[in-house]
């Protein structure tokens, strides 16, 4: 039994914990909530403060521990910028990005409104890549590494149909395992672009076979994987963020099946529909190796019409 609970025995017979610290605090907390409070945070709010408070209590957080994450949190803040997400970093190491994404693909799937498999953000996405034409190759720069060309087509996961006008955000590390903003090396923009489909819903681009890479160890996130005692280390994909007028919006990525580390991604990202295989192409003097994927988005519309929860659009 903690040290923070000590063991009473009820009329009944039966053996309550009582704290050793003072029992009202956390309802005094949840009862200064407003009756104008925002639904949602009302409703979840009683629920992370309990479970907060009793973490503090059953593991007797003192405060030096309680600055020393509060350090960590704001270490996070100021390193954190347009280019790099370092708070949300740390939240991927813990599990938090991916098992959010789980819960909120489960009840997509649940609705009957599933469409390709989703997976986290991730810290390096950036804002407004430069849009390219069809066929275009998002390397610049770099010579080494395997050349692939990627293809495939967006449709309606209901229908089957082409989604004309649907966009594809494309981001992925160089060979050195570095995204453009980590490397003053590579040029601004770098394996970087967004593709707008035609009337068929087809995409194709020239890209390169990614590479498995630690996560930053310059941040409070490898800080805090070092004292884990855990590996920094994904496994290759390149992200993806497809979305097209009247439909829901999908963030993903796509695994390289070879990479050892599928099994073992330090953020828990990797679903099994997402692992992809890269095949040798041969007669382009411009890859050396060949990707074919299809993304399915699923329509407003179509989640309207089976009365499901979520059909609201959001922007992506």
């Amino acid at each position: 039994m903690s040290n923070a609970s000590a063991a009473s025995n009820g009329v009944d017979g039966s053996t309550t914990k009582v704290s050793r610290f003072d029992p009202t605090f956390t309802d005094k907390v949840i009862k200064t909530t407003g009756p104008k409070a925002n639904p949602r945070l009302a409703q979840v709010m009683p629920s992370l403060l309990r479970h907060l408070h009793d973490f503090c209590r059953e593991n007797e957080i003192t405060v030096d521990e309680y600055m020393a994450a509060v350090n960590m949190m704001n270490e996070a803040g100021r390193m954190s910028d347009e280019k790099r997400n370092e708070g949300q970093l740390v939240t991927d190491i813990l599990g938090l990005e991916s098992l959010v994404d789980e819960i909120t693909y489960k009840l997509a799937d649940e609705a009957g409104d599933a469409p390709t498999a989703t997976a986290i953000l991730g810290p390096f996405w950036r804002q407004d890549a430069p849009r390219r034409k069809m066929g275009d190759s998002i390397v610049s720069g770099i010579k080494d590494g395997d050349h692939t060309l990627m293809h495939g087509r967006v449709l309606d996961f209901d229908t089957g149909k082409p989604i004309e006008n649907a966009e594809l955000d494309i981001w992925h590390t160089a060979p050195n395992g570095l995204y453009e903003q980590q490397d003053p090396e590579q040029p601004d923009w770098n394996l970087r672009g967004r593709f707008t489909t035609g009337p068929d819903g087809e995409y194709n681009f020239y890209c390169l076979r990614p590479t498995s890479y630690p996560i930053p160890y310059d941040g409070p996130a490898g800080k805090l994987l070092t004292l884990l005692d855990r590996h920094p280390m994904r496994p290759a994909h390149i992200h993806f963020i497809v979305s097209a007028p009247g439909y829901k919006p999908i963030v993903t990525q796509v695994f390289d099946r070879r990479d050892k580390h599928i099994e073992d991604d330090s953020v828990f990202a990797v679903k099994d529909s997402l692992v992809v295989d890269f095949e040798p192409k041969h007669g382009d003097p411009k890859a050396q190796f060949d990707l074919q994927y299809d993304f399915k988005l699923a329509s407003f519309e179509a989640a309207k019409q089976r009365g499901m929860k979520g059909a609201t659009e959001v922007a992506p």
